[in-house]
């Protein structure tokens, strides 16, 4: 069964989304505009919008079909290690000197996790027609926001709601698109999406998100089957495509002061480093072998390896660092010789036990870092 035929079928049976085609995406307006235009079941002030709501897709599910996931609970390492393989990506977000772990076998079934790390509340978020797992501070204008899913989507991609204002967010920039807080823009935490046999030697001591989360779906399988599969048309999308890259081409689209490049994955998977200056700042990226694609096979850990890519401030003590890549899928700084893996933290020499910072960086298909 090819990937859309098994799409519908997971509508059926579990109201992910509905068929439909998207229109073809516009610009956003700098200043709200007045449509004549509303939703049932929101309290949203449609008078504010910053897009044509012919650029919105309804969704089969309505307010919430797709649950997110508040006040989520957690298992260690060892636990988890019973049933998320090595090779399955996760999202590993630092806050401080906690870690946690978000796999995207339970964000591919709720898309949004609300929940508080190091004492910042924060929302995780998953779109899988695009590939994009952002992480945001719910802290926002004097007040915690908690997000769920609006049941729409635009150019593809997820449109959440925040339950205090009900005002609409596009997932992909963090805006707010409609509603009270239209025009304004959500802080993302950079978060690093590897591999979880990476994500387990970067954190050692970091949690993993429970599958116990009150709502019975079947984690680990992909009901995306050969979505990502070079050459297919992404589903819901009408927008034309750059023949640069072909449209289901991974790449990370880094984002920094104000600056945003698109740096695609085969710029870099062949040497394993890409290093750029960025607003004047040192950048590198590291792209490491190991984690499957979530969007390939029926199950994520069958999934094709299409490894990991992350950025960082290539800079330890106000020194910028030159690497190289060691035949070991490691890389090494040309200054002190030390020895880095590609979450961004030197493992032998003498800067062992140093962090590089991570930059913010979302991931991408080629089809949607252009829309957006």
């Amino acid at each position: 069964m090819n990937y859309l035929k098994k799409y519908c079928a997971v509508i059926l049976l579990s109201f992910l989304f509905a068929a439909g085609i998207a229109a073809a995406g516009g610009s956003s307006d700098s200043k709200p505009i007045d449509y004549q235009w509303s939703v049932p079941g929101f309290t949203t002030d449609f008078t504010r919008m910053l897009i044509n709501p012919d650029e919105i897709l309804s969704g089969g599910p309505q307010k919430d079909g797709i649950p997110a996931i508040d006040n989520p609970l957690y298992t260690s390492l060892e636990d988890a290690a019973g049933w998320l393989e090595g090779n399955e990506p996760v999202i590993l977000v630092r806050i401080g000197d906690k870690s946690r772990i978000y796999p995207l076998q339970i964000l591919m079934w709720h898309e949004i996790i609300n929940d508080e790390l190091g004492g910042l509340p924060i929302t995780v978020t998953f779109c899988p027609l695009c590939n994009t797992g952002i992480v945001f501070n719910r802290n926002f204008s004097g007040n915690t926001l908690d997000f769920g899913t609006t049941g729409r989507l635009r150019n593809s991609n997820l449109i959440m709601y925040d339950r205090q204002t009900e005002s609409w967010w596009q997932q992909a920039t963090g805006e707010a698109v409609i509603g009270e807080y239209a025009g304004k823009n959500l802080v993302m935490i950079p978060a690093l999406t590897l591999s979880f046999s990476e994500a387990q030697t970067a954190a050692p001591t970091a949690v993993v998100i429970s599958r116990e989360t009150g709502f019975s779906r079947p984690y680990g399988q992909n009901p995306y089957t050969g979505y990502d599969t070079p050459g297919n048309k992404p589903f819901l999308f009408q927008g034309t495509i750059d023949t640069e890259h072909d449209a289901m081409d991974r790449v990370l689209v880094v984002k920094h002061k104000g600056e945003e490049l698109i740096i695609a994955y085969s710029e870099v998977k062949d040497g394993g480093i890409f290093q750029l200056s960025i607003a004047g700042d040192p950048v590198v990226l590291f792209w490491t072998s190991g984690a499957s694609s979530a969007l390939d096979a029926g199950r994520l850990s069958e999934g094709r390896d299409v490894g990991s890519l992350n950025a960082f401030i290539s800079e330890v003590s106000d020194k910028s660092l030159a690497f190289s890549g060691t035949s070991a899928g490691l890389f090494m700084d040309a200054e002190t010789g030390s020895t880095w893996s590609g979450s961004g933290i030197a493992i032998e020499g003498t800067l062992a036990g140093t962090r590089l910072t991570p930059v913010t960086a979302v991931q991408h298909f080629w089809f949607s870092a252009q829309a957006f």
